[in-house]
């Protein structure tokens, strides 16, 4: 009997707090399985407009990836799943939310770098095929390929045009109302007032 496998839920990294799980995350996986050094795995790019998500199962963060944002492509680092749920959906859970994302941001192709022992399982995952003309390459002891998905058109990415206030909502949270929406109500109250 195949038990069910538990309900992963993927958010984007927006709080301080949320930070060290994902880099407790990365220690594990990179610098406790693969003996990637930290100054390799903390490469200088975590802060630097990048986008965090966290995959959790219940309360506990199990997964974690970085996505970087470049000219006509999005690029999918530092993919991480904690051992013991690696056969429970957070892989592909994640690359979903990150998909979604790169997508409503109006991003067609998402790029990845990957081991070529995982070429088929982000081929069956994610959509994923191996770059053509692009050869292998190595870095931090590894062996690795370039791989890319291309995503649909997204009816309703979040463009120039958008609305201001969709432009200033937290990353992933275009159609919920923030705190700037709350201040425009706000600002009302107050004229009115006077």
């Amino acid at each position: 009997m195949n038990a069910a496998r538990p309900a992963v839920e993927v958010s984007v990294v927006r709080t301080l707090d949320q930070l060290p799980q994902i880099y407790a995350l990365r220690g594990i996986v990179y610098m406790g399985e693969q003996d990637c050094p930290f100054e390799e795995e903390f490469d200088g790019n975590d802060l630097s407009g990048a986008t965090h998500l966290v995959a959790r199962i219940g309360r506990e963060p199990v997964g974690a990836i970085r996505i970087r944002w470049f000219a006509g492509f999005a690029k999918l680092e530092r993919a991480a799943v904690l051992r013991r749920y690696r056969e429970s959906g957070v892989a592909h859970a994640l690359w979903s939310a990150s998909a979604a994302i790169a997508a409503r941001k109006g991003y067609r192709f998402v790029l990845g770098h990957i081991e070529p022992r995982l070429l088929g399982f982000w081929e069956r995952c994610a959509g994923f095929r191996l770059r053509e003309g692009r050869p292998p390459f190595r870095f931090s002891d590894r062996d690795y390929v370039e791989v890319i998905a291309e995503l649909p058109a997204c009816a309703d990415a979040v463009t120039l045009n958008a609305p201001p206030l969709v432009l200033l909502r937290p990353e992933g949270a275009w159609d919920v109302a923030g705190v700037l929406d709350d201040s425009v109500a706000r600002d009302a109250r107050v004229r009115g007032a006077a």
